[in-house]
């Protein structure tokens, strides 16, 4: 299992960056080139809302995105540190506001609408988007 981690900076123009270096890594995986767009746009659309999170809380950690490659699939891990409303218990004293909430159900939307396998995790600590593609299995020259 071979895994890339960046860490950047809770800044707008660095998604970008983060956008070609996941397409770069999956395409290397062995992910299809057909999926490629989908996988930029999501890591796109993940990463504006952990920088969204972080600017709103004023929070100066980075943002993080690891991209593991595994036997048969490729995931994608984008991470924050902005405390997230756990249901059920009370709203942490930075937790996003009604509008940031929208927002992020929107984003969260987008990214569910490109991606199959989405997982979202989240809680006081920060929060968790994993996303896994298919790997394409390598096709060997006859001999």
């Amino acid at each position: 299992m071979a895994t890339v981690e960046l860490r950047f900076s809770a800044l707008p123009e660095h998604v970008r960056t983060a956008r070609l270096v996941a397409a770069a890594v999956a395409r290397r995986a062995g992910v299809d080139e057909a999926v490629l767009d989908e996988v930029r746009l999501a890591v796109g659309e993940a990463c504006t809302r952990a920088v969204g999170l972080h600017q709103h809380v004023g929070i100066t950690a980075p943002v993080t995105v690891s991209l593991i490659e595994e036997e048969k699939q490729f995931s994608i891990e984008v991470g924050d540190e902005a405390p997230h409303a756990v249901p059920g218990a009370g709203a942490p004293d930075a937790a996003v506001d009604d509008l940031e909430a929208e927002e992020d159900e929107m984003g969260l939307a987008v990214i569910s609408g490109l991606v199959d396998d989405v997982e979202v995790t989240a809680g006081e600590d920060g929060g968790l988007i994993r996303m896994t593609w298919p790997i394409a299995p390598a096709v060997l020259p006859p001999v």
